[in-house]
């Protein structure tokens, strides 16, 4: 077929691939000027399909405001926000009933564990290597956070992933460079569980993609799906059309806006992420691989020569609007456990990220209901985590075969309304 991606962050690039790799003729097309140039970009890179769960769990509404307070919130609001944003936290709201939590789980962990399955499968074909590193530990201040990571601690028992529950020391042994005078109560260490350069990795892949006849367009936004002709794209600023046998729509929080000319409303809104990432001037004072704060929900990672802290989630707001309290909160807990990791005096990449959310957590993976659209969009912040699972899921079924995992629940009927 030839086949029209719209789209090159991460899941647009690993879509490109697969379905070049099955043969087809791919184009795609990105508004930006390279791959991965949205919320791929500076993420915090970590693979841990065990830690991917619905934002969506009972009992968050609570914690949300809980957090509204809190001068380093892992969760804030801002304004102004749209009717929108509050219809998106009302349907969110709904999907925090334990019976919608536990189906939804399910669904996501078994992509993620596919998903990074995948991604080794992937990785080790390509010629080149991408800075990644093994282990994923996080950090527990206090008795608290030791009492508050217990139910996930089950649901990895019940998953059968490997982890330890250790202490203080033994995390230190792991993260030598780990600031001994900030209060540590122990931690849980998953070593099979990993982080990676995600817009490296995304880089590789486009070439590996083009390399197997994918073309990619940048610098080049698509304006329109056309209602009536199946398939076919409008270029902005460009009146003619583009046919295709297959259009797959990839373009993040965009997405809602070139469905809804075509009467499709899905709820899929951005909730902004934030990172900051600098160069490591000592290694032995940098992490050697990654963790996350819990009480923060900071994560801290090894990108190569650069360390990475990423972290919040912001409903509402503005893309172009920095919230220098969420940025704040990342320098905070990067001084609290690596003091010396960053070079902080100059060349700090500052980053804002719009993460296309649904209200319940899985993404929308397959056929629109719209002749000759397919969709694979709505990854929320574990884009890289679910990324070459969801991308080979598609590929399988635009190919009429079926995926090698059960895809219930993953499909655009569960969302989707027309108008």
């Amino acid at each position: 077929m030839n086949i029209a991606i719209l789209g090159a962050g991460i899941i647009g690039v690993t879509t490109a691939y697969e379905l070049a790799a099955d043969g087809h003729q791919v184009t795609v097309f990105e508004r930006h000027a390279s791959v991965a140039e949205g919320a791929s970009f500076a993420n915090a890179g970590v693979v841990a399909p065990g830690y991917v769960t619905p934002w969506a769990a009972p009992g968050m509404p609570i914690k949300v405001l809980r957090h509204l307070l809190a001068r380093h919130a892992p969760v804030r609001m801002r304004r102004p926000l749209s009717a929108a944003d509050l219809n998106w936290m009302r349907l969110w709201r709904q999907a925090c009933a334990p019976a919608a939590y536990t189906a939804n789980r399910a669904r996501m962990q078994r992509l993620a564990f596919y998903s990074r399955q995948r991604l080794h499968e992937v990785a080790a074909r390509m010629a080149y290597d991408f800075d990644r590193s093994d282990g994923y530990m996080v950090l527990l201040r206090g008795e608290r956070d030791q009492r508050m990571v217990q139910p996930g601690l089950a649901l990895l028992r019940e998953l059968g992933v490997p982890f330890h529950e250790i202490n203080a020391s033994e995390a230190r042994q792991i993260e030598p460079a780990l600031h001994p005078d900030t209060p540590l109560a122990g931690a849980i260490h998953l070593p099979q569980d990993e982080v990676g350069n995600c817009r490296q990795f995304a880089v590789i892949l486009r070439d590996a993609a083009e390399q197997l006849g994918a073309r990619f367009v940048f610098n080049t936004a698509v304006a329109r799906i056309d209602k009536a002709q199946s398939a076919t794209i409008y270029i902005a600023g460009d009146a003619t059309p583009q046919a295709f046998d297959a259009v797959v729509l990839c373009a993040g929080v965009q997405s809602a806006a070139l469905l809804r000319p075509l009467g499709v409303r899905l709820p899929l809104r951005p909730v902004y992420g934030y990172s900051i990432s600098a160069h490591i001037p000592e290694p032995l004072h940098a992490p050697r691989s990654g963790v996350m704060d819990e009480r923060y929900k900071v994560a801290i990672t090894r990108m190569g020569q650069r360390v990475r802290v990423a972290g919040s989630a912001e409903i509402g707001g503005r893309p172009d609007n920095m919230n220098d309290h969420a940025v704040g909160t990342l320098y905070k807990v990067l001084a609290d456990w690596f003091p010396g990791a960053a070079r902080l005096s100059s060349g700090v990449q500052v980053w804002k990220g719009a993460r296309p959310m649904l209200p319940d957590g899985p993404p929308v993976i397959g056929a629109s209901g719209i002749p000759g659209l397919w969709l694979n969009l709505g990854h929320g912040s574990s884009g890289w985590a679910l990324s070459c699972g969801s991308a080979r899921v598609l590929a399988d079924q635009m190919a009429g075969r079926s995926p090698e995992i059960d895809v219930e629940g993953l499909g655009a009927q569960r969302w989707i309304t027309r108008r």
